[in-house]
């Protein structure tokens, strides 16, 4: 118990730090291993809220450490999208195949259903949208946090399917940072900065900012622009302050403007010989902080809160959407601890809105009082259990308790741990097709419920000397599932119009992940597996079909040969199996593909230079069938699911710059 001790007021004290041991006493523990195991790092996990230390967390919690994002910047160092892409059962789906919008799916699960945080707050929105994982750069990040399952228990409504949490870079005691500069040979530009400094002696500054650039590009050569162009520019400074009490606080500003084209080229034209350019202009502003005070020997004071102000200026062809988005969150909570048990009590107000200028019918404003709490109770040395509710009072969909229940069961080298969960989610009128498309075909929504969701998993970690392995097993029941169906609203039978709908049947997944790592001097091997098994009913609601754009198998293989400050050179590979296709006229069943790819990067003192080659087979969905609808989709898209690559070979290169170090 002394360790959970020491890493609990390590928590409070600092929240953002990466730490290398819990304890004076548990480091003694720990020098037995080290030999064996000197890459496994100690490190406090912040999306549980507990404050516990990774791999001593009933809720399972997947790391990408800070080697990780090193080598996915060098890859790409414009957004997250490649960052959390290659993680075990999640998928980056893109949404959107005029503007390459994706979202997150976690396990399967819808990617509105994923919570994405930065450094525990929603600043890019409790709905984030699909756009906004491409405006992120990975520059300023220590490490990401992942979630998977209902985690509505601790973040709310958005994080029914599990959360992603981007925790931020802590500034050291000397100035230092880095500078980034690529270059793709698809016309694409990225230049990122970090910087750090010490201010006072209690505290510390940074600051990350960056501009991208990448050409409107027809691939195909079908009039078409494949990879959207656009010009980004982002900034967020940050402030760490620690009082002479043990005080923390954390504040934050970013600043993000885009400007995205696509659609067709100049001179192209869609099925009905007309041109048709898709665009959005988007503007971002958000703020947030924490701040954390020690009450007594045992309590701590917490509180956080957050605002994010986004703006859209969309077109889809003639028609012009202008729009914005807020999102608004305080919360407090006191934490403290006994010999066996940790615990959190806290309340919070969340609020969503969203306006319209051209269609204020689709207006909301989502007003979310709640109080949530967590205990970890430690019975035995072996056995540790983790109980977090949550209740909210949800202005448009009423009471909603959200509770999951984790144990935790270690002996030697095995862990298991296994957990259920239930959660829900507030729908909005942006499920991905209207996000892509726009709302000016959306029929008035009326009588939409809450979707709802029961989770569960259960998970067996392995590790002998050099050999890390995982098995988990899943699954999920999903109910009001909310999607498009066609509309007829002249009664004529063309079906020009959708309108949202709770499914009547319930959806369903299962499946496992598999993950190996060996270790062999200054190579790392890793090789993950994937299977799901989903379904869900068919529109007449009678027949059963699996979820479209959700691979039943798919698997990776990485292998990375590092000499730390001196070079790396890696080889991925990735296979993605068949897909059931969504009003595909071409094709109902797409074909499975490999995604390979290689990454070199030398450093020579303050310089490191990298080549990145992706895409090696050069595969194309266009290959397999036309982009373009042969005619309009009763949601306004003009071209099909993406369930492949669009972009073909393409390799990028640059040179990270240190400074300070």
């Amino acid at each position: 118990m002394l360790a959970f001790r020491s890493a609990f007021i390590v928590s409070l004290s600092i929240p953002f730090l990466l730490i290398n041991q819990a304890s004076a006493s548990d480091k003694e523990h720990d020098d037995e291993h080290e030999h064996e195991h000197d890459h496994i790092e100690r490190v406090v996990v912040q999306a549980t809220r507990s404050g516990r230390i990774a791999d001593e967390q009933p809720i399972r919690v997947e790391l990408i450490n800070r080697e990780d994002i090193e080598e996915k910047a060098a890859m790409r160092p414009g957004n997250i999208s490649m960052l959390v892409a290659e993680t075990g059962g999640v998928r980056v789906q893109t949404t959107s195949p005029a503007l390459g919008s994706a979202n997150i799916r976690l396990q399967g699960l819808f990617g509105r259903y994923t919570q994405l945080l930065a450094d525990g707050l929603p600043l890019y929105g409790n709905q984030a949208g699909s756009i906004g994982l491409l405006q992120i750069p990975p520059t300023d990040l220590a490490r990401v946090e992942i979630i998977k399952g209902s985690a509505s228990s601790l973040y709310g409504g958005s994080a029914m399917g599990g959360v992603i949490n981007l925790i931020s870079r802590k500034p050291d005691d000397k100035a230092s940072g880095e500078v980034l500069v690529n270059a793709t040979t698809r016309h694409g530009q990225d230049i990122t900065s970090y910087f750090e400094t010490p201010l006072s002696v209690n505290a510390q500054g940074s600051i990350t900012a960056g501009v991208h650039h990448q050409s409107r590009t027809d691939i195909s050569n079908d009039g078409w622009i494949d990879l959207p162009g656009y010009e980004r520019y982002t900034a967020r400074p940050r402030l760490y302050w620690q009082g002479d009490r043990g005080q923390t606080l954390y504040t934050t500003v970013g600043i993000m403007s885009e400007n995205r084209t696509g659609g067709t080229m100049p001179g192209g034209t869609v099925a009905d010989g007309s041109a048709f350019q898709q665009t959005q202009d988007s503007e971002r502003l958000d703020a947030g902080m924490i701040f954390t005070m020690p009450v007594f020997d045992t309590l701590a004071l917490n509180s956080r809160a957050s605002a994010m102000q986004r703006k859209h200026e969309h077109t889809y062809g003639s028609l012009v959407e202008n729009d914005e988005h807020e999102s608004y969150l305080l919360e407090s909570s006191l934490a403290g601890y006994t010999d066996n048990s940790d615990w959190v009590i806290g309340v919070a107000y969340q609020n969503d809105r969203f306006n319209s200028a051209t269609y204020p019918s689709f207006n909301y404003n989502y007003q979310v009082p709640g109080v949530f709490s967590q205990i970890d109770y430690m019975f035995s040395p072996l056995i540790t259990a983790s109980l977090s509710t949550r209740f909210d009072d949800h202005s448009e969909f009423g009471s909603q308790f959200s509770p999951r229940l984790s144990l935790l069961y270690r002996l030697g080298e095995l862990t298991i741990r296994g957990s259920v969960g239930k959660g829900y989610f507030a729908p909005t009128p942006f499920v991905d097709e209207i996000e892509a498309a726009g709302l000016a075909r959306l029929e008035p929504i009326q009588d939409i419920s809450a979707e709802t969701a029961d989770t569960a998993s259960i998970d067996f970690t392995y590790t002998y000397e050099s050999i890390e392995t995982s098995l988990t097993l899943f699954a999920a029941n999903i109910d009001n599932v909310v999607s498009l169906a066609a509309f007829d609203s002249n009664a004529d039978g063309i079906n020009d119009r959708v309108r949202l709908v709770n499914s009547a049947e319930e959806s369903r997944i299962r499946g496992s992940e598999f993950l190996l790592r060996y270790y062999w001097n200054d190579l790392k091997l890793t090789a993950s597996y994937l299977y799901l098994d989903s379904s869900e009913s068919s529109p007449v609601g009678i027949r059963k079909r699996s979820i479209a754009l959700t691979p039943m198998h798919s698997a990776g293989f990485v292998a990375m040969w590092e000499q730390h400050g001196k070079f790396r050179a890696g080889f991925e590979a990735y296979y993605t199996g068949t897909q059931r296709l969504n009003d595909n006229p071409y094709i109902n069943e797409s074909k499975p593909y490999w995604h390979l790819g290689f990454l070199a990067e030398v450093t020579r003192g303050r310089f490191s230079w990298f080549i990145n080659l992706e895409n090696l087979l050069d595969v194309k969905q266009s290959d397999e069938h036309p982009l373009l609808l042969p005619s309009r989709a009763p949601s306004g898209l003009w071209t099909t699911d993406i369930w492949s690559r669009n972009d073909g070979f393409i390799v990028n290169g640059g040179v990270r710059i240190k400074f300070g170090t």
